[in-house]
């Protein structure tokens, strides 16, 4: 695990550097060692060192060594020892040395949460209780094969349309910037009463001629500032919370976060982890919107009640996953059924989110062609004018 020191040295010099530890504790002796004055300790959170760690690749290879007989840390040692990234291997090494020192797996995990997300610590600490660590190994990597499917389509449905605008966008600044100022200068020699469309065409080359520079910053400023605002956790929020007001849209996002929860909360029921403290591992994936929900059904569960009648009463079930709790909770595979829920409403946002690209792909290409007929039409308006005159 990497930490990053802020210490003196010398005098009054602070210094910023990044020590490879065990813990704090040992980051902060080897800083010491140093000949460094400490004044803080943070750890390196969201990125090991020289890259994301490949958290699935992990898994399947961790898998298939325990799988063919080879105890756990003579498996991660020869992971270690394959790996060529150096950021991966020092974490390797390091849940090797945690393995050494007498620490459980899921402890040595705990201490690199750069590179192991909770939710995976929990299932891994769950499975040592019950000593099925390659079936929680299987059951993380078809969770996370699903969630991946679950977002292929996402971004498959959103690249078609994100392209039409692209290439539109990129059209119509072609004509306003280049061409409609030449076009501009032609009108100009030729003189006469231009129509209202034409005149506004006409100003709009002058200023290119005048103020190119300056027209061209502010379009690149624009452009800066609107991807600087889709980029900020409070704007993307907002347009979240716009989003769940949108009379269809909503109900649609509130399916689609209701199949997240139900898959997440389902691969950890059925790794042991008991109902409270798995609903409490999945607040985060929900919105404002859900979570209070999710709060409130977490105490209901905590003093006794069942839990289809919590999700029930706190809308977090839809009524297919309703059918599917109550006879998971009778039946005692709850985790299993709330999966399968999962599944059904994915297919249906799959469906969902198909219909609405093919809608999309065509009203896009209708809005681009309007835009685009519109400035054509300013551009060669006077062209016929003149062509009258001259008649």
């Amino acid at each position: 695990m990497r930490f990053r020191i802020r210490a003196l040295a010398g005098a009054a010099a602070i210094h910023e550097l990044e020590l490879a530890a065990p813990d704090a504790a040992a980051a902060r002796r080897l800083a010491v060692a140093q000949g460094l004055a400490v004044m803080s300790v943070t750890p390196v959170v969201g990125k090991a060192a020289g890259g994301r760690f490949p958290l699935q690749l992990f898994n399947q290879e961790l898998l298939a060594l325990l799988a063919a007989g080879i105890p756990l840390a003579e498996a991660l040692a020869a992971l270690a020892e394959k790996e060529t990234r150096a950021g991966v291997r020092e974490v390797l090494l390091g849940l090797g040395e945690g393995l050494r020192e007498g620490r459980t797996l899921s402890r040595a995990l705990e201490a690199r949460p750069q590179a192991f997300p909770d939710l995976y610590v929990a299932t891994i600490r769950a499975a040592e209780r019950t000593s099925d660590l390659a079936q929680a190994l299987a059951r993380y990597i078809d969770y996370q094969r699903q969630l991946a499917l679950v977002r292929g389509k996402l971004v498959s449905a959103a690249v078609y349309p994100a392209l039409l605008l692209l290439v539109g966008g990129a059209v119509m600044l072609f004509l306003l910037l280049f061409v409609v100022p030449r076009f501009a200068q032609v009108f100009e020699t030729v003189g006469g009463e231009l129509p209202w469309m034409s005149q506004l065409l006409l100003q709009w080359g002058q200023l290119m001629q005048a103020h190119a520079p300056l027209v061209g910053g502010g379009v690149l400023a624009l452009i800066t500032a609107l991807v600087a605002i889709l980029r900020c956790p409070a704007t993307r929020a907002a347009a979240l919370r716009l989003a769940w007001r949108l009379p269809r849209v909503g109900e649609r996002l509130r399916v689609f976060e209701l199949a997240r929860f139900y898959r997440t909360l389902g691969m950890l029921l059925r790794g042991g982890i008991p109902a409270v403290p798995a609903m409490g591992m999945v607040e985060g994936l929900l919105s404002a919107v859900l979570r209070p929900g999710l709060q409130a059904s977490i105490a209901q569960v905590r003093e006794g009640q069942g839990l289809a009648a919590t999700l029930q009463a706190n809308g977090l079930a839809t009524p297919v996953a309703l059918r599917m709790v109550a006879v998971g909770e009778r039946a005692g595979n709850l985790g299993e059924m709330l999966e399968r829920a999962a599944e059904f409403h994915e297919e249906e946002s799959a469906r969902w989110l198909d219909v609405l690209t093919r809608l999309a792909g065509p009203l896009l290409m209708l809005v681009i062609a309007v835009a685009v007929g519109l400035i054509l039409i300013m551009l060669y308006l006077p062209i016929f004018q003149v062509a009258e005159s001259i008649q």
